[in-house]
């Protein structure tokens, strides 16, 4: 079986995030994917606003309806700062015999040799990159072993950042989050 994993802030999830998922899950041909919420992010201490539980509903809302997506918590019930080894670690231990894919943007790849034990990672995990289609590779750092998997992507230029901007300035999030999520972040009047 492939699986694919896409982690994340998801602070407000956006269809940035999503359809990067599709595009891995689609062109990949992938079995499965899986969301993975992080409880911190490494390299964005001070990122995240919402608490654990309204990223988690917010994500669940976004995606429920659609069975190619399934979420996994694993790494908001560890806490502390998440790093994808770990994560991986985890999923190898529970899927011994399966394809395992980390799905990062082409923006990471030539920050990926500063990732946490990235010599044991390339070794647990194949990477698909996404980019936008037309536009050449980054160069690909030398890691022992790293196994990459160019994805043409439909990047969208979203960032979460903008988007509880955009709250705080009580403009619209149509366009740029699934409605279900807007709806769950008006009701608990998330980043105000």
């Amino acid at each position: 079986m492939k699986i694919g994993f896409l982690g994340g802030s998801f602070d407000p999830v956006h269809f940035g995030h999503l359809l990067a998922a599709q595009d891995a899950y689609e062109q990949c041909k992938l079995d499965r994917l899986i969301l993975v919420p992080a409880a911190q992010a490494p390299l964005k201490p001070n990122d995240m606003q919402s608490t654990v539980e309204d990223r988690l509903a917010m994500l669940r809302a976004a995606v429920e309806w659609d069975k190619r997506f399934e979420i996994s918590d694993v790494e908001l019930r560890r806490g502390g700062v998440s790093y994808s080894i770990d994560t991986a670690r985890h999923f190898r231990a529970l899927y011994p015999n399966d394809e395992l894919y980390w799905i990062i943007g082409g923006d990471q790849l030539p920050k990926l040799h500063l990732w946490k034990d990235i010599t044991e990672l390339a070794r647990l995990v194949e990477f698909i990159f996404l980019e936008r289609p037309g536009h050449p590779g980054k160069a690909v750092p030398d890691i022992p072993g790293l196994r990459l998997r160019r994805c043409d992507g439909h990047l969208l230029a979203i960032s979460s950042t903008e988007l509880r901007e955009r709250v705080k300035r009580d403009l619209s999030l149509d366009y740029f989050v699934p409605h279900k999520a807007i709806v769950y972040i008006r009701e608990h009047r998330l980043y105000r």
